[in-house]
């Protein structure tokens, strides 16, 4: 079966043991991974992952546009990856980069508003909002965190009202750490979820009721590399008592909708 993990962070080689050290800071874990395309691939492939949807978060808007050049490339070289661009509150033109991100070939934009410092309905994003409703470009959001309210799946749902059609995924079950409050706020609502950085806290039993209480049709299997080994994550979600149909959908068919690979 074909498996694409939708949340994976890669790093050029040279800063890539210091941006996956300072990430385990800001969670107080200790990370699995170096954080290198390499690495990626080389643990993905020992478990059957087909594909990547690969990312990073620029924590100020003067590295933008470095992060994009960077994923890009990286999607050059491995045709493995699908690549997410960056974007930053304070960026000064955002709807010209985010042109110039389907130009340079990646596929959506991801934003993680605890480490970027701003909510994610900020006004000042509404422009891009809109945009990438208007262009049908996926928006991936990490979403919820109990020491922070920048990330509040409150926030997503505001957003998710604001611009109706939107192409979202609320990453981590649509609420890190406050799971059942992202479902309260999200469970009707038209977005996506991804399982990253969940079933460690979850546990398969609740992780596979909450699968079933957003609907298969609205979940992503990612693994938030290199934080977990992909192994591990997908012996968890093997574990579950899901249907064939319903992995299909968790493993590659939702993300091939969003990324549009199958149309012509």
């Amino acid at each position: 079966m074909k498996i694409i993990d939708f949340h994976t962070h890669i790093y050029p080689e040279k800063i890539a043991t210091k941006a996956v050290e300072s990430i385990g800071d800001f969670y107080g874990i200790s990370m699995s991974g170096d954080g290198t395309s390499k690495e990626l691939l080389a643990e993905g492939s020992k478990c059957g992952i087909t594909n990547y949807v690969v990312h990073s978060v620029a924590v100020t808007a003067a590295s933008v546009t470095t992060i994009n050049n960077f994923i890009s490339d990286e999607c050059k070289t491995h045709s493995e990856f699908y690549g997410f661009g960056t974007m930053h509150v304070d960026f000064e033109d955002k709807i010209g980069e985010t042109k110039r991100m389907t130009e340079i070939g990646l596929r959506g934009v991801k934003i993680h508003p605890d480490t970027q410092k701003y909510n994610m309905d900020d006004e000042r994003m509404f422009e891009l909002y809109d945009y990438l409703r208007e262009m049908k470009i996926p928006l991936l959001i990490h979403t919820g965190d109990y020491r922070y309210d920048y990330s509040h799946p409150r926030r997503l749902k505001n957003i998710l009202k604001e611009f109706p059609g939107i192409i979202t995924i609320g990453a981590h079950f649509g609420g890190w750490s406050v799971f059942d409050l992202a479902y309260e706020l999200l469970g009707e609502e038209n977005c996506y979820v991804d399982t990253s950085s969940s079933f460690w806290m979850l546990g398969a039993k609740r992780a596979e009721e909450l699968i079933r209480m957003y609907g298969a049709e609205r979940v992503l299997f990612g693994t938030d590399f290199p934080m977990w080994k992909a192994k591990d994550e997908l012996e968890t979600i093997n574990s579950m008592s899901l249907t064939d149909d319903e992995k299909e959908l968790i493993f590659h068919k939702n993300a091939e909708k969003i990324l549009r690979i199958n149309e012509v």
